[in-house]
């Protein structure tokens, strides 16, 4: 087994040319600040194709300092900083109560391009936590009234019985509130941009937040 899978590994490519253009970063010509840029390749992605671009990885840590990740949906960027969201009691919920700190990572292979942030995260205002889940589907609206996230579960039956109630609710009552859900915003104290290079020449971009304002900078590949 990890023969065939040593095997699996040798022959995948990455950034095959097929399905990969890798434009250039021109560190000259990026702006002071990192939300343009992000907002730039967000929109640059959605267009070549970029499967669930808005999905990221979200980094965070427990009690005992030990870091945990989970791929979970953006929900907006502006200048209050990266928006996602979750239920207080799970896993990243409680986490993020013990330490609210917190690095995401979107990674764009179309392109042959990468964003991380990292930053301290607070919470938004309630009424703006249940403006944004009743801002998504039915469906989001269900699974947050199903609840109980990160929690044991005794059987996939109990799952069934307790989400067909939810979404029959979410279906009665678009309004319904969801106590638990919040909406998290990361600060951004550090962005980096990767920008792919066939040559292994990557481009790394990293805008470090200052008393001043935003500083740029580059690291080695």
């Amino acid at each position: 087994m990890d023969t065939d899978l040593h095997q699996l590994l040798r022959s995948l490519r990455v950034w095959d040319p097929a399905v990969t253009e890798l434009p250039p970063l021109d560190p000259a010509a990026a702006p002071d600040e990192p939300l343009p840029l992000f907002v730039r390749w967000f929109a640059e992605a959605v267009s070549a194709g970029q499967a669930e671009p808005h999905t990221m990885s979200l980094a965070t840590t427990d009690e005992n300092g030990d870091p945990d990740v989970r791929i979970v949906m953006l929900h907006g960027a502006d200048d209050t900083g990266w928006s996602f969201a979750t239920h207080d009691g799970s896993g990243k919920g409680r986490q993020l109560a013990g330490h609210p700190y917190a690095a995401l990572a979107f990674y764009w292979p179309v392109q042959g391009r990468q964003v991380r942030v990292r930053g301290p995260v607070v919470t938004a205002r309630r009424e703006e936590a249940q403006a944004d889940i009743h801002a998504r589907s039915t469906g989001a609206l269900a699974a947050g009234l199903t609840g109980r996230q990160s929690e044991p579960l005794g059987s996939l039956e109990e799952l069934a019985q307790s989400s067909d109630s939810a979404w029959e609710r979410a279906r009665r009552e678009p309004d319904a509130e969801v106590p638990s859900w919040t909406l998290y915003r990361l600060e951004p104290a550090e962005v980096e941009f990767f920008q792919g290079d066939v040559r292994r020449r990557h481009v790394r971009l990293r805008y470090r937040r200052t008393p001043d304002g935003w500083s740029r900078g580059l690291l080695w590949p």
